[in-house]
Formats: C-alpha cells, structure tokens, sequence
C-alpha cells in the first residue's frame, strides 16, 4: 500500500478518447472517518478497489459497503460515503455519453445508482502503489471490450454535450426533434440536455473556487461559472450536495476535496 495520500489523473490512449474523459487513480492509507459528501460531475465512472471499498449511506440511513467494483451513473443528487480501511483505487470516468456501450443497457437504467460489476470485472488485480500499471489493467479492459463490441458514438447526443461543454447554447429544434433528442440523452447519458447543463455549471464553480479557503470565493465562483447571483448558487448546492458551500469546504477531506479541486474543467472536442 502507498505510504502518503495521492490522486493522480491520466489521458486514456488514443483508442479510447472518444469514450473515455480520464482514468484516475486514488489512495489515502490512513483515512479519516469524516464523512464525504460527493456530487454530480455529469460523468458516469467505472471504479476498481485495489484496498478497502467505501460505505455508501443509503436513503433508508443504514450504511452499506460498497462492491468493491461498481458502475457509478449520472448522479442528480449527491452521496455521502465514508472509508472503513486504507484506500486505493483505479477510475475511469467516461465522457457524459461515453458509457453506453460498456454498459449494455440505457444509461438511464443507472441514473442514481451504483452497479455492481464485481462479475464483470472483478477479475481484474491492478497492482496496488503503481498508479501507471493499475492505469494500463484498466486501459487494456476497456479496449478490448471495444474491439470485441464494436463501440460507436451517436453524434446528435456527442454534438449536445460538446455545446453543453462548450457554454453555447443549444440549435432550435421543432418539438418533435426535442423529444427525439431526450430519448437519446436518455439513452446515451442517463439525464436530460437541461439536468446536464445545470450539472456542469455547478461543477465550474469549483474550477474558480480558490483552493484551501473555507470561504472559497464563491460568490466569485458562482458568477464565473454561469450563475446570477448567490441564492441560485445555493439552492444548486442544496440540491447536488445537500449542504452550504462553506460547510462543504469547511467538512471535506480526502477523496471529496480532491476531486472537487481536480480537473472537471471541459475538455477539447473529440472526434467520434
């Protein structure tokens, strides 16, 4: 197991780029027992533990161990979980519409959801403290499901989530073309157009939010990232994080605070 905590990101190869955004990799051997608020990052992720899983709070308010390998849907609200032994882990978080194919089933089936996929990859053994070789296990997995499965790209739903990323707004489209265009988002991403552009926005907050301030600058943060004033801000954090902006900075540590602080910003086009 490593020694120190780290969280280090990595471009997928080139075969991937279309599908997947970036792996991750995450251990912290002496976590603390604070519990971690997560929100939507408008990505579904497929996610490996190499040591000890999280505990989920449930909407009953039990806490359950997570698999040790699971799917993470879209989320529209956020999880709390808390570490119950050293951590360590290998991610892969797709694009917003990059699952799809993976999954084998409409993204809308795992909107809010945690999969177990222990079955599917549970085989897998990434070496632990060795963030390439663990990103390699990963990497090599996913391209061989691409090859054998002959993954696509649906470039109404990708040219969508390009502008979404993009900050433009949306072509006009006839209320058939509307509709039409949910039920592939559905599909394809899980959440609606409009859930997705709400959700990126929040997450830009935390691009201009200033690191290690309780404070933040949110204000300032809020009103780069898209909003008009305040009271919108805080109603988004209610609603993705269950909580005000200076509890959540005041509260999260670790896994939380990290991928928070990382790298949500929007990527370059890639090509279908």
């Amino acid at each position: 197991m490593p020694t120190q905590e780290r969280y280090a990101q990595f471009p997928p190869p080139p075969s991937l780029v279309p599908w997947v955004k970036v792996v991750w990799t995450y251990a912290a051997p002496a976590p603390s027992e604070t519990i971690q608020r997560i929100a939507p990052d408008g990505c579904p992720e497929l996610i490996l533990d190499i040591g000890a899983p999280y505990e989920e709070l449930g909407p009953d308010g039990n806490w359950r161990l997570q698999p040790p390998a699971i799917f993470a849907g879209q989320m529209t609200r956020p999880i709390a979980i808390r570490p119950v032994g050293p951590v360590e882990l290998v991610a892969v978080r797709f694009h917003p519409d990059g699952a799809r194919d993976w999954l084998g089933a409409p993204l809308s089936s795992a909107t809010d959801q945690r999969l177990d996929v222990v079955d599917r990859i549970g085989r897998l053994t990434p070496p632990a403290d060795d963030p390439e070789a663990q990103v390699r296990v990963m990497t090599d997995f996913l391209e061989d499901a691409r090859r054998r499965d002959g993954w696509t790209v649906d470039t109404v739903v990708r040219a969508e989530v390009e502008a979404i990323a993009a900050e433009t707004p949306s072509p006009r489209r006839d209320p058939a073309e509307q509709r039409a265009l949910q039920r592939r988002f559905l599909d394809r991403v899980g959440v609606s157009p409009r859930a997705l552009r709400s959700i990126t926005r929040f997450r830009r907050v935390f691009d201009h939010a200033i690191p290690g301030d309780p404070d933040a600058g949110w204000l300032e943060a809020g009103l780069a990232a898209g909003y008009f004033d305040q009271p919108q801000m805080a109603r988004d954090f209610r609603r993705f994080l269950g909580c005000t902006a200076t509890e959540w900075a005041r509260d999260q540590v670790e896994l939380a605070r990290a991928i928070a602080s990382e790298t949500y910003k929007p990527g370059p086009p890639h090509p279908a």
